[in-house]
């Protein structure tokens, strides 16, 4: 209907009898929408609170069903410029999300100038009346024509990528873990809230007296975990990789300690904890526009990796994304345009990359690029620019071009896209679970989910969020 005239009619034109209908198929985002702009938050009307409460669907509020009578008055009949008086409403029946409705006004009376009565009614698809009611409205006295343009669209985040990965980490056996100056609020509750969830057993590494007082602040009892003190962060990080090359330690999570510490003593030659692969950082996106987790690769370790350096970028953010249950990761790499540009040395390694990956030399993904974010992630926009490719308009790993470009990304798309965040360091002997000092308790959360389905990958080589009964078992 874009750019369709509509002109209403007016109180001298309105006759008795006179009527209009829509059709309207009642949706989850419209019950989700609803519960935003009224405030109620009654569990019925949700999905998660509908199953918790009774385990059937959803019921749309009854109110948000005769709210669409006044589509039916305010655009067709009579249309642009009628004001309610009055509304009555009789509701024979509830309705679920999926229902197909027809909504009817029928003018019934006109009295005084410029009221008029009408019959508002709503039915489902069979016929069967589930509204019923009497408008009084106040009819437009001049003539309008209005173009009958789209709303603007609205973005709901319907997936919720992040709780499954947690509830089938939580079936694993907790990781011990060795956690770097859990000295503020977001580092010692992000721990505290992964312990009590079952998927680490914390060593708290740091300034004992700044980790009590945090402890204090949040209110939480820290004498379940062991204490290490250690005020320097240097000194703090070897013993962190003490604990792992002992066995004490599977894992290691950064609190509010700086990044270049811990990675300066991971890397070391001698006593680090060095693997087969460079190191690299990988930010994992619950965004709200894909119906896919989204992963950025490097975005913390390797400042400008070369094109060996890449090799190792791509695989591990391959083996990451398998151990997420991804089977075969569709890895998009990025540049500023989609051809092969020898000014642009990103596109050469990008071409390099992509052939590598179909010679075998990286293993467990499909890969591609050069290509530009817009036709990496939209299908439209390949299509416009005639890429014929199995990942461009649908990668589910990027690779960039340097790390200023990934981190700006990433946090881009959390703190202006509204993406959740998690972030994981692999390549080496242990991940590192390396979030950034602004993330919340949740972010920590989810990287120590991460971490525990990478390990569990790198050990059995499957994903547990694809074993059968395992993954089930943990919804």
């Amino acid at each position: 209907m874009k750019g369709t005239s509509v002109r209403n009619t007016t109180w001298d034109e309105l006759q008795p009898g006179a009527s209009a209908s829509l059709e309207r198929t009642c949706t989850m985002q419209d019950l989700t929408l609803f519960a935003h702009v009224s405030g109620n938050i009654n569990p019925l009307p949700l999905p998660s609170g509908m199953q918790a409460a009774t385990g059937g669907e959803p019921v749309a509020p009854s109110i948000w069903v005769g709210s669409l009578v006044s589509a039916v008055l305010g655009t067709l009949l009579p249309g642009a410029g009628t004001l309610y008086r009055a509304q009555s409403f009789n509701f024979v029946d509830r309705v679920r999300v999926g229902t197909r409705l027809t909504v009817e006004v029928k003018c019934i009376e006109k009295r005084e100038k410029p009221v008029a009565l009408f019959e508002t009614t709503i039915r489902e698809a069979d016929g069967r009346v589930v509204v019923q009611g009497i408008a009084e409205v106040e009819v437009p006295l001049e003539t309008i024509v209005t173009e009958a343009n789209e709303l603007p669209q609205l973005i709901l985040d319907d997936h919720e990528h992040f709780a499954p990965l947690i509830a089938v980490a939580k079936r694993l056996p907790p990781l011990p873990t060795a956690v770097l100056g859990p000295d503020d609020r977001h580092a010692l509750g992000g721990a505290v809230l992964s312990a009590e969830e079952g998927l680490i057993v914390p060593i708290l590494i740091g300034d004992g007296g700044r980790i009590r007082a945090a402890a204090k602040d949040l209110g939480v009892d820290i004498g379940r975990f062991e204490l290490i003190d250690v005020p320097d962060d240097r000194e703090a990080s070897k013993r962190a990789v003490g604990l792992v090359n002992t066995g004490k330690a599977a894992a290691i999570m950064k609190g509010n300690v700086k990044a270049e510490a811990l990675l300066n003593a991971v890397i070391k030659r001698d006593g680090g904890l060095r693997g087969v692969r460079r190191l690299s950082h990988a930010f994992v996106l619950d965004v709200p526009t894909l119906d896919h987790l989204l992963f950025i690769t490097d975005c913390a370790v390797n400042i400008a990796p070369d094109l060996t350096t890449k090799v190792d970028i791509v695989q591990n953010g391959i083996d990451l994304a398998r151990a997420c249950g991804i089977e075969t990761p569709r890895v998009g790499v990025l540049s500023a345009v989609e051809t092969v540009n020898p000014n642009i040395p990103s596109t050469l390694d990008a071409a390099a990359l992509s052939k590598m990956a179909e010679r075998g030399q990286i293993k467990g993904g499909i890969v591609d690029g050069p290509l530009a974010m817009d036709n990496a992630m939209d299908v439209g926009a390949a299509k416009t620019k005639g890429i014929t490719s199995l990942v461009a308009g649908r990668a589910e790993v990027l690779i960039v071009p340097n790390l200023e470009a990934g981190n700006m990304l990433a946090k881009e798309l959390t703190f202006v896209g509204r993406a959740e965040s998690a972030g994981l360091v692999v390549g080496a002997r242990v991940p590192i679970i390396l979030t950034s000092r602004a993330d919340n308790d949740r972010a920590r959360l989810v990287s120590c989910a991460l971490a525990q389905l990478y390990i569990h990958w790198c050990r059995t080589g499957r994903s547990a969020c694809s074993v059968p009964g395992f993954a089930k078992a943990a919804e």
